[in-house]
């Protein structure tokens, strides 16, 4: 996950101006502010180079409807998770593929790869192909489907799957689509990982994985966890308490701006209960595994007595804090699970 980007844009104020004048300005609290500044002090026409230079553009979370969709899926063509990176052997890329997972314990465990032997297993949200590397490695699935908005990170993902010499059907799909272009009760596994966060209608998108999914098939979906140290320790103080940081905006609205980027346009986090809701709605049965923790927020929590004991700290994430366990392997646990940004379930059609 990289840091925030108005970060870069409040070095660079300040580095303009005194330091007395520093103070005053680490009480401003939003880009918006910080545009309006660099707009006051330096020309007109390096204000509009410095707009491209430090994406000071319009804000997504002002746009709405098909602006807001068709930027969703501008971004991820833009971006993902590989950051475009291109390998050059099938060690190389089983390598990253370890790598990758080793930064989010137990990821593997909630979210295998090696269950699709004999399955036909869609990749919904494949990216660049990550997970499908895992899949076409670990198992022998009977058919491999990898369905993804983004062109680019499809040819990325074709390309990377071909130095393992496997056979993967890929398909460009629309956020707006109605229907999956596959039939009913055609696929056993559908494995969703992070992409339904950052989708404006997901009961829609879990509608159709109830149609294609086969009676007794299922659907392993991870999503990001409200009740996590990313949210808690990292989101609520690290950056707004301590940082002073997005401090104007609500919780959930900062930490959607700290996932994937400031310019995601879309970054939901759930608790259990709300997700369930969500997937009770399409028509599914919703199991709650546990959360993968990443090595991130592992390396914050010698903060969390700091967080704790400051005034301006929110009283829910202070609670939270004081109500962390540590499990044998010294990973926090909140209420019986342990509290990584990573939330993991299994869906599975209901009679309905």
């Amino acid at each position: 996950m990289k840091r925030p980007l108005q970060v870069n844009v409040k070095n660079f104020i300040k580095g303009l101006i005194p330091p007395l004048m520093w103070n005053l300005v680490k009480l401003i609290l939003s880009i918006s502010t910080y545009k309006a500044i660099l707009k006051a002090i330096v020309p007109p026409f390096l204000f509009q180079l410095l707009k491209k230079l430090l994406y000071l553009g319009k804000d997504p979370d002002d746009m709405e409807g098909e602006n807001r969709l068709l930027r969703s899926q501008e971004f991820w063509t833009g971006h993902n998770v590989t950051f475009h990176r291109k390998f050059n052997s099938a060690e190389e890329s089983l390598r990253n593929f370890r790598l990758r997972c080793v930064k989010y314990i137990d990821y593997l465990t909630l979210m295998p790869v090696d269950k699709a032997d004999g399955k036909v297993i869609l990749d919904y949200g494949c990216g660049p192909g990550h997970d499908l590397v895992g899949i076409a490695h670990y198992s022998k699935p009977e058919r491999i489907i990898a369905m993804d908005v983004s062109s680019p990170s499809l040819d990325e993902a074709r390309e990377r799957i071909a130095l393992h010499h496997k056979d993967v059907d890929f398909i460009l799909i629309h956020e707006d689509d109605e229907r999956l272009p596959l039939e009913d009760e055609s696929v056993d596994i559908i494995h969703c990982s992070g992409v339904l966060h950052h989708t404006p209608d997901p009961v829609k998108i879990l509608k159709e994985f109830r149609r294609i999914l086969k009676s007794d098939g299922y659907a392993q979906v991870m999503v990001y966890n409200y009740d996590s140290i990313f949210m808690h320790l990292y989101t609520a103080y690290i950056v707004q308490t301590d940082q002073v940081l997005l401090a104007n905006l609500d919780k959930r609205k900062a930490f959607s701006k700290l996932t994937d980027t400031r310019s995601c346009p879309i970054s939901e986090c759930y608790t259990t209960e709300e997700f369930t809701t969500i997937v009770n709605r399409a028509g599914l049965a919703c199991t709650y595994k546990g959360a993968s923790i990443s090595l991130f927020e592992m390396n914050l929590l010698p903060r969390r007595f700091d967080a704790i004991q400051n005034d301006a700290l929110n009283d829910e994430s202070r609670d939270f804090l004081l109500e962390l366990l540590f499990d044998k392997d010294g990973k926090p646990i909140y209420r019986g699970h342990v509290a990584g940004i990573d939330g993991c379930y299994i869906l599975r059609k209901t009679d309905r």
